[in-house]
This record gives structure tokens, C-alpha cells and sequence, in this order.
């Protein structure tokens, strides 16, 4: 039984990982007999981590067929709204319970991240690892269970807004005043950073999705 557990949480992971990344993108097609082969899972595993993507509406149905869920307007709208007070009150932890040590990471994070601005993919990757420690530094497990989900539902996007020219360097500009409020234990500071580098975000996504949708 224990390995059973354990090859439908190797599954689960890798095919969300693999969501996450941008592997699988919204609108494809997921073939339990692929995967198995693709990752070296035998195919009860996948059966059951398709079933708890579905579950977690990462995956939805097309007839039979499973596909990678994508996000209406309305739905992207409300999953900012959502990530946007959740991350604003992760950062208001942070700015009350960070270590001396969390805080130096947070700031060679984003010394790091600036040498990436070239390169929207890696510096997508480096942007979750960066809002995770965030999170971490919050010191609050509850809170970062709900920011696991909404990230999760982030992988939904097809792009990501740091591909958008310019949007790399001012991001990092905004991690930097997001983590200096932090060191300094400005609460609201912090607060505030945070919840105006994701209403950045979203106005720079409504762009990129509008110039997508008149095939610019």
C-alpha cells in the first residue's frame, strides 16, 4: 500500500510540475498510456493523479478526452483578487515574524533574479520561488496552503506577464521594495508593495492577453 501512496504522489507531482513549467499548456491533451511512459509511472498512479487534477479543476473535460483547464476572464479577475490579499497579508507577516537569515535570502533572490531578466521562462521560475519564500517568511502554515492552491491555479496561464518588454526590470525594482519593507518591519509597507507589484502584474497580463487576441 505504501508504495502505491507513493507512486500516485510521484505522479500527482510530476504531472503538475510539469503544468507548472509550462510542459503541458492550457487546451492539451493528456493521455493516461503518454504519461506513464513519458515519466516511468506505471499507469494506476497517473489514472489516480488525473483524477485529483480534475478534482482540483486543473484538468478538465474535452468528450472523454482530459485536457489542461484554461481561465476565462472573469476567472483570472477573481484569481487575482484572491492572490492579491493573500499575498499583501503573507507580506504583512513577513514583515512582523522574518529571521535576520529569511531576510538575506529574500534580498540575494532578488540580487540573483536581475541576471535573468532576458530570459522570461527562468525568471518566471525564479519570480515563484521568490513569492514562496515570501510566504514561508510569513510563518504561517494555513496561509501558505492557500497560496499553494492559488499558485497552482496560476499555471493555468498560458504566459506570463514578466514576457512583456521592460516588465523584467521593473518587477525586480518592485521585489526589491517588497523586501526592504520587509527588513525594516514596515507592516503596512510591505502590505501595500506587494499588493501593487500584483495589480502591476494583472494590468500587464489584460495587455498581453488583449495584443494575443488581435493576433499582434
Amino acid at each position: 500500500m505504501s508504495q502505491i501512496r507513493a507512486g500516485q504522489t510521484d505522479a500527482y507531482a510530476l504531472i503538475l510540475e510539469a503544468i507548472d513549467v509550462g510542459v503541458f499548456k492550457p487546451g492539451d491533451r493528456l493521455v493516461e498510456s503518454d504519461l506513464a511512459d513519458r515519466f516511468g509511472v506505471s499507469r494506476t498512479p497517473i489514472r489516480e493523479a488525473l483524477q485529483r487534477l480534475e478534482t482540483q479543476n486543473l484538468l478538465t473535460r474535452d468528450g472523454r478526452s482530459l485536457i489542461v483547464a484554461s481561465l476565462s476572464h472573469n476567472e483570472m479577475a477573481e484569481l487575482y483578487t484572491v492572490r492579491s490579499e493573500l499575498e499583501g497579508l503573507a507580506a504583512r507577516l513577513a514583515a512582523q515574524h522574518a529571521s535576520a537569515e529569511e531576510v538575506l535570502v529574500l534580498r540575494e533572490m532578488v540580487q540573483d533574479d536581475r541576471k535573468l531578466t532576458d530570459d522570461p521562462s527562468a525568471l518566471s521560475r525564479a519570480n515563484r520561488r521568490f513569492h514562496k519564500q515570501i510566504h514561508l517568511a510569513s510563518h504561517n502554515r494555513f496561509l501558505v496552503r492557500q497560496l499553494d492552491l492559488v499558485h497552482r491555479s496560476m499555471a493555468l496561464m498560458a504566459t506570463t506577464s514578466l514576457a512583456a518588454e521592460g516588465r523584467g526590470e521593473v518587477a525586480m525594482e518592485e521585489h526589491n521594495a517588497i523586501v526592504e519593507a520587509i527588513a525594516a518591519g514596515n507592516q503596512d509597507a510591505a502590505q501595500r508593495a506587494l499588493r501593487d507589484h500584483i495589480s502591476v502584474a494583472f494590468v500587464t497580463r489584460l495587455k498581453l492577453d488583449s495584443l494575443a487576441s488581435e493576433g499582434v
